[in-house]
C-alpha cells in the first residue's frame, strides 16, 4: 500500500501542475511558472549539495550565464524556443567546465568560498560587458519566444512551455541520481577517501557532476529569460545563489523534489508575501530557515520519508 501511495503521489503532482492554469488567475499562473524556473535551479544545486556533498554559493553564475545567453540570442539571432534554450544550457555547461576544474580541487569551506569568488567574478563580467549584457541596466526588451513562428505570450501557454522544459531538466537530474554514476556520487559524499581507495576517480566524478549541474542551471536561466524577458546582474549575484541554497536546505538537501518544494516556498515568500509585509520578506525567510534547521533537519522531504518508514 505504501509503495502504491509513493508511486501515485508524483503522478498526482504532475497532473496538478499541468492543470493549474485552468484554475488559477494569470498572476498566480505567472508566479507558479517562476517557482518552476527557480525549482529547476534549486534541483540542479541539490545534485551538488545533497548528492555529492559540494555546497556551492556560486551556482547563480551558471544560471545567469544561461539567462544572458538566451536573452542575447533571442534579441539578435532567433526567438525560436528550442534554440535559445539549447544555447542557454550549453553556455551554463561551458562556464561550469571552465571554472569547475579549479573549484572541485578544493574541499569544505574552501570550496564554498571559491565558488562564491567565481560567482562574484561572473557578476563583475555581467556588469562591465555592456555590449552583451546591458551592464547595470540589464538585458531588457527580450522578445517573446516563438513556437512554430507564433509568439508564446499568453500566461497559460507560457506556463505550459515552462513546465515542459522543467520536466525535461528534472528528468535529466533524476536519471543522474538514479544511475550507478549517481550511486558513486553519494559514495563520494559519504566517504570520499574510501571511494578513492577502491579505485574511483573522485576528482573526475566531481568535475563531471559540476558540469552537469551547471548545464541544467544554464537551462533554468534560459527559461528565466523566456519567462521574465529581462535579465539583470542581480540574477547572477550572491542573493540568487543564497536563495537557491536556502531552497535546497528547506526542501532537504538530498532530495530533488524537496529542493523544488523549497524553491516554491522561497518564491512565495519573496514575490507574493514579501510586498504585503512592508519589505520584511527576507526576515520571514530567515525565520523559516531557522525553524527548518531546528524542527526539520532533513527538510520538507524528510517529513514524507519518516511517514513512509
Amino acid at each position: 500500500m505504501t509503495r502504491v501511495v509513493r508511486t501515485g503521489m508524483p503522478v498526482v503532482a504532475w497532473l496538478a501542475l499541468a492543470a493549474a492554469p485552468v484554475f488559477l488567475a494569470p498572476y498566480a499562473t505567472t508566479t507558479l511558472a517562476r517557482m518552476l524556473v527557480f525549482g529547476l535551479l534549486a534541483a540542479s544545486l541539490a545534485l551538488l549539495v545533497g548528492v555529492t556533498g559540494l555546497p556551492s554559493l556560486g551556482h547563480a553564475a551558471y544560471f545567469g550565464a544561461g539567462a544572458y545567453a538566451a536573452g542575447w540570442f533571442a534579441k539578435n539571432v532567433s526567438t525560436t524556443a528550442p534554440l535559445s534554450l539549447l544555447i542557454a544550457a550549453a553556455t551554463g555547461g561551458v562556464v561550469a567546465a571552465a571554472t569547475g576544474w579549479v573549484a572541485v580541487r578544493a574541499r569544505g569551506v574552501f570550496f564554498l568560498v571559491l565558488t562564491l569568488a567565481i560567482g562574484e567574478i561572473v557578476l563583475q563580467v555581467a556588469e562591465v560587458w555592456e555590449s552583451m549584457t546591458g551592464g547595470s541596466n540589464g538585458l531588457y526588451g527580450i522578445p517573446a519566444t516563438t513556437i512554430g513562428g507564433e509568439p508564446v505570450v499568453h500566461p497559460a501557454y507560457l506556463y505550459w512551455f515552462v513546465l515542459a522544459v522543467f520536466a525535461v531538466g528534472f528528468a535529466v537530474l533524476w536519471l543522474v541520481v538514479r544511475s550507478p554514476y549517481g550511486t558513486a556520487l553519494r559514495g563520494i559524499h559519504d566517504n570520499e577517501p574510501r571511494m578513492r581507495a577502491i579505485g574511483y576517480p573522485t576528482a573526475l566524478y566531481k568535475y563531471t557532476v559540476f558540469v552537469i549541474a551547471g548545464t541544467v542551471a544554464g537551462l533554468a536561466g534560459g527559461l528565466f529569460a523566456v519567462q521574465q524577458r529581462l535579465v539583470t546582474p542581480a540574477d547572477v549575484g550572491f542573493t540568487t545563489a543564497a536563495l537557491a541554497l536556502l531552497a535546497v536546505i528547506i526542501g532537504g538537501a538530498g532530495s530533488l523534489w524537496g529542493a523544488c518544494a523549497g524553491a516554491g516556498l522561497v518564491i512565495l515568500v519573496r514575490d507574493s508575501l514579501g510586498p504585503t509585509l512592508d519589505g520584511h520578506g527576507p526576515l520571514v525567510l530567515g525565520v523559516v530557515f531557522v525553524l527548518v534547521v531546528y524542527l526539520m533537519p532533513r527538510g520538507v522531504a524528510g517529513i514524507r520519508l519518516r511517514r513512509a518508514s
